[in-house]
């Protein structure tokens, strides 16, 4: 499965929505997305998965790029 994670870049900063960054990952759950990204220094907000339409659709939108995690 492919989960879109929103992110802060900054972990001592109070998140701010118009600062919220973007990654993909694929990763067989919640559990296992946070377990990639853990030697990040980033403060998570969200994950969610994507599937079907919303898939297509952020592939089209030109900013779709899996992490190499």
């Amino acid at each position: 499965m492919i989960y879109k994670v929103l992110y802060q870049a900054s972990q001592t900063e109070v998140p701010i929505r118009e600062r919220t960054e973007s990654l993909y990952v694929e990763a067989n759950s919640v559990r296992e997305v946070r377990s990639k990204l853990s030697d990040r220094k980033i403060n998570i907000e969200y994950i969610q998965v994507l599937d079907g339409a919303h898939l297509e659709y952020e592939k089209s939108t030109g900013n779709f790029e899996l992490e190499n995690v």
